[in-house]
């Protein structure tokens, strides 16, 4: 059911995480959200590792709201591993970002974005952004299917997760 549909929101600034949570309310998104604060974490989070082996209560999302500037590795390099894990792939990411530079827009769009959102500084703007993407990503967008890969795809991705460059930060 769409209305039940899990939002993972990476995000590392505690005050945009409330605003968001705030904006979703507002909005009536019953969605659960669940928050994550890096991309590291993220990649912990699809691959059902550490906190997030119980598949019950973190299930594969059906909307990432992916922030760019992330302390380790960053939104757009969490984009592309993303888009080249088998099984979950074709998830739907939709950049919420404070950045407004072109740059960082077609970064995201080459990376695979499926949108790039400017976080608004007010909040009744970000109410009416929150409806938009539970009207058009929740409701009206069809879903790709997604599936969690065998365990020793996941240990390999594991491995390579731990073994990049931004993860011995």
């Amino acid at each position: 059911m769409p209305e039940r549909s899990t939002i993972l929101l990476v995000e590392d600034n505690d005050n945009d995480i409330i605003f968001v949570k705030r904006a979703f309310s507002q909005a009536h998104l019953l969605n659960p959200v669940t928050v994550v604060k890096n991309a590291e974490e993220a990649m912990a989070y699809f691959l059902g590792i550490g906190a997030y082996k119980d598949r019950a209560e973190y299930p594969l999302p059906s909307l990432v709201l992916l922030d760019l500037k992330l302390p380790g590795m960053g939104g757009i390099e969490f984009l592309k591993w993303v888009r080249q894990q088998p099984g979950y792939g074709s998830t739907r990411v939709v950049v919420l970002t404070s950045s407004t530079l072109h740059r960082d827009v077609n970064d995201a769009y080459q990376s695979g974005a499926n949108s790039f959102l400017v976080k608004p500084v007010d909040f009744e703007r970000f109410v009416e952004i929150a409806s938009a993407l539970s009207g058009y990503w929740l409701w009206m967008d069809s879903e790709p299917e997604t599936q969690r890969p065998a365990s020793g795809v996941v240990k390999a991705a594991a491995a390579a997760a731990d073994s990049s460059p931004s993860a011995k930060r």
